[in-house]
């Protein structure tokens, strides 16, 4: 089987037009409820809102957004020259952490702010900030940004979505020969993973130095793949098994996935009504996912699929969650989530059945929400038929 890879497409990392245009809307959010400003704490709406991709450790790292003045980058002393070129932003460096001066209590005096927003803070330091300040809004005023993505960030997506189905591709074409040689899931993982990242660094890595690229997936078999997050193991799979693989990919910090079941020899009556009752609860999704629609809506519509097909016992997740900055970002197609689904927002889509000491599935799809479609930049389920997701020993 010959594996093809994407055409490359000439996209670049996203600029300070974008940045700018991101911390306008935040300074109108702050505006709007009173504020003098907004710290982000989160490392994505960081990296969103200036670009700054950094390595997330102890040493807290912020921007403070005023609604009125010059956005600040504050950063430990060690990331000094890391954070020297990032545009639009006016330094602030502290010396160490946990330091006399907690980091953050530290960025609020910075910002000389009265009434400010912060995304996300530790519980320990809300007593001392009350004591500095008038008001603190402990709300993520990115996070509403961050859930309709602009044309630029989806071109992002679709890309990296292709290069997920690489690595299923991959996998698909080369598990046969590896696993009659004594080879295991780990030997799977490497050989798919491997193939996949190199094509990516090949095709992108220049353009896209800097910034968050790679591919992260995971392969487990037979009883081990009724583990909705088992590990991959260095266990053989074996003929009969069922064999999951997810797989995400990152280019310019924006996040796809897809993901399948492979049948190891023939796939049994039995296996071919799962992969069918889920292919039916994927493509329900699809249908529910339609702007104006609440999150939990359409997963109650795409799980009642699996349940019409008696496997209502063998559910252990939601439907799907959005993507973007992170792999798992919010809005989430789950219960309890009424966010209405909009335009250029995208989301996983994850059938998953799981039977344990028996057997589990699950395929995934990446969805880009349009006014009147659902776009699937992932293909590899769409061009590999559930007759086709065999692996022949």
């Amino acid at each position: 089987m010959t594996v093809v890879s994407p055409i490359i497409k000439p996209v670049s990392p996203l600029g300070e037009d974008f940045r700018q245009s991101v911390r306008n809307a935040l300074r109108h959010n702050a505006a709007a409820r009173g504020l003098d400003g907004v710290l982000l704490l989160s490392p994505a709406n960081v990296f969103y809102a200036c670009g700054f991709n950094f390595s997330v450790n102890e040493r807290p790292i912020g921007l403070y957004v005023p609604v009125n003045g010059a956005p600040k980058l504050f950063v430990p002393l060690l990331e000094l020259e890391n954070a020297e070129p990032v545009q639009g932003v006016e330094l602030g460096i502290y010396e160490e952490f946990p330091g006399l001066v907690h980091p953050v209590v530290w960025m609020v005096c910075q910002s000389k702010a009265s009434r400010i927003a912060i995304d996300m803070l530790d519980a320990r330091q809300m007593a001392p900030l009350k004591t500095l300040i008038d008001e603190v809004l402990l709300e993520d005023l990115a996070a509403p940004l961050r859930f309709v993505k602009s044309e630029a960030e989806l071109d992002l997506t679709r890309i990296a979505a292709l290069y997920a189905d690489l690595c299923l591709s991959r996998l698909h074409a080369e598990a046969g020969s590896i696993i009659s040689q004594g080879g295991s899931e780990l030997d799977l993982l490497a050989d798919c993973t491997g193939y996949a990242l190199a094509a990516l660094k090949r095709d992108y890595g220049a353009a896209f130095a800097g910034t968050k690229l790679g591919i992260s997936a995971s392969v487990h078999s037979g009883p081990r793949a009724a583990l909705p997050h088992g590990a991959t193991s260095s266990r053989q799979p074996q003929l009969g098994d069922t064999l999951i693989s997810g797989i995400g990919c990152s280019l310019g910090g924006y996040h796809a996935e897809s993901g399948t079941t492979l049948i190891i020899g023939d796939i049994s009556p039995e296996q071919r009504r799962v992969m069918v009752a889920m292919e039916a609860c994927n493509d329900a999704a699809v249908e529910a996912l339609k702007p104006g629609a609440r999150c939990q809506d359409v997963n109650d519509a795409a799980l009642d699929a699996l349940k019409a097909a008696d496997l209502g016992d063998a559910i252990r997740h939601r439907i799907g969650h959005g993507m973007g900055l992170e792999g798992h970002e919010a809005p989430w197609l789950a219960p309890g989530d009424m966010t209405e689904v909009a335009p250029n927002m995208v989301f996983s889509n994850e059938p998953g059945v799981y039977r344990p000491g028996r057997d589990g599935y699950r395929t995934i799809n990446t969805m880009l929400v349009h006014p009147d479609h659902v776009e699937i930049p992932s293909r590899f389920l769409a061009d590999t038929p559930i007759d086709q997701r065999v692996i022949a020993l």
